[in-house]
């Protein structure tokens, strides 16, 4: 018989990604912290033993999950049974839209659709309350937020880590329902906590999903703070001031240094810092949920011509409740949001790199760390399948830079000798990458042809 895991055995073998809801099945034995490479993780007060394995119920990353919560697929039959469509790879949902909202776009990340939502559940008074990420004393975390006339505090995303730690603390205390924010494995680990404690799916009516690209360590902002030419404490940043007279993916961080002046950096003078892996959580390499595929609806940027050239942002809507897609159609009959319809193919163009990355390359990096006899959390087999070997080896160098990334920042702590040192890594990667991309297209070219 298998060892059975407890939480820190998911934390030591690097697949936390820290939303923190194990916290709340500990009987106050964990609680989170910093780690050494910039991620918040759970630790235990006193002393964990077999017993204590509550915690692992409740993680998204589990890897002895009882059959009936084994995976997204089994969830999104327990909790969105009445969906009217479903895919293979983006799960079950109402209807896909892509646009803006006109109150919220210029003020927000992409399109402004999180915000509008939030505003929205508000004030129809379908929840009185909402659980999401806003500034705090300079920084961000997740806090309580009730007055949609206050909205706009809320409306940019944030690439910080943070943790729901206090979600399950708290929420009973709060009269009335709850909204929650987050992004695939925070949303799972949510489903999962409402599957064994079923009062809470009545008290979180409705859950806003993120479609992430990673999620970032610390040393992510702290990089870009130097980058932008700050050299002391930073707050307030900005991880996407947008320009209107430039395209989607020409935006700008920004923060603000210990005299108050607003330093910012574009993007594109940074380089890639999605595609390398560049201070993303390993943990991020086992979620194949690409979509958020659990929420009530999913939220993301829409890296799709022509919106991407639209230098304020839009945004691709997936519904995947009636709840929500009533909350988007109103919108749209009031004027409230400059939405249409988005045919699967292109929604799933929009997120083409992900599904190339999270769902066809997953099986090599499952055999990557069963080779070495580590902890494989429990994925979907369904995705399994072989990659061409010259994709294997774009994967190979992206696993050595994200974790050389980490280890590095943590040495150095220093924008230029970061560079440096880093630099070969990333050029191995780019290059294995520009052949991949050549190759795939030569590819292409001849299926056509046939």
């Amino acid at each position: 018989m298998s060892k059975k895991h407890n939480i820190l055995d998911i934390v030591n073998a690097d697949l936390c990604t820290g939303c923190g809801i194990c916290i709340s099945e500990s009987s106050g034995k964990l609680k989170m912290d910093w780690n050494d490479h910039g991620f918040l993780t759970p630790k235990p007060i006193g002393h964990l033993n077999d017993s204590d394995s509550d915690a692992v119920k409740v993680c998204p990353f589990n890897p002895q999950p009882e059959e009936n919560v084994k995976d997204e697929d089994n969830l999104a039959t327990i909790f969105l049974n009445k969906s009217k469509h479903l895919d293979e790879k983006i799960g079950r949902y109402e209807n896909i839209y892509v646009g803006y909202s006109d109150k919220f776009r210029s003020s927000s990340s992409s399109g402004g659709l999180a915000t509008y939502i939030f505003e929205q559940l508000l004030e129809q008074n379908i929840v009185q309350n909402l659980f999401i990420v806003k500034e705090v004393n300079g920084t961000y975390e997740y806090q309580w937020f009730s007055d949609f006339k206050q909205i706009k505090l809320i409306s940019k995303t944030r690439y910080l880590p943070v943790t729901m730690e206090n979600l399950f603390k708290e929420i009973d205390s709060k009269e009335g329902k709850v909204a929650v924010s987050g992004v695939a494995c925070f949303i799972k680990a949510i489903r999962l906590k409402q599957y064994y404690h079923p009062h809470y799916k009545v008290k979180i009516p409705f859950l806003v999903g993120i479609i992430c690209g990673g999620l970032k360590s610390k040393f992510f902002t702290d990089y870009l703070a130097q980058k932008a030419g700050i050299t002391s404490s930073y707050r307030k940043q900005d991880y996407r001031i947008k320009d209107p007279n430039s395209t989607a993916p020409d935006y700008s961080f920004g923060a603000f240094n210990d005299e108050k002046e607003l330093k910012k950096v574009r993007m594109v003078e940074v380089g890639d810092m999605w595609g390398s892996g560049l201070f993303k959580s390993n943990a991020c390499d086992f979620c194949d949920d690409v979509t958020t595929e659990l929420a009530d609806i999913s939220l993301g940027d829409a890296w799709l011509n022509p919106y991407a050239q639209e230098g304020l942002g839009n945004s691709v809507i997936v519904t995947r409740s009636t709840s929500a897609d009533n909350l988007i159609k109103n919108g749209i009959s009031k004027g409230d949001l400059s939405i249409g319809e988005l045919s699967l193919n292109l929604f799933k163009q929009s997120q083409l790199s992900s599904f190339y990355h999270r769902q066809d390359a997953l099986k090599y990096r499952v055999d990557n760390i069963r080779k070495h006899k580590k902890i494989i959390p429990s994925v979907r087999s369904k995705f399994f399948t072989s990659i061409p070997i010259y994709f294997k080896i774009v994967q190979k160098h992206r696993m050595i830079v994200r974790k050389k990334s980490l280890s590095t920042w943590k040495l150095t702590r220093n924008k230029t000798a970061f560079d440096n040192l880093m630099k070969p890594f990333k050029t191995k990667l780019q290059k294995h990458t520009l052949l991949y991309h050549k190759i795939r297209k030569i590819k292409n070219i001849l299926n056509k042809l046939k």
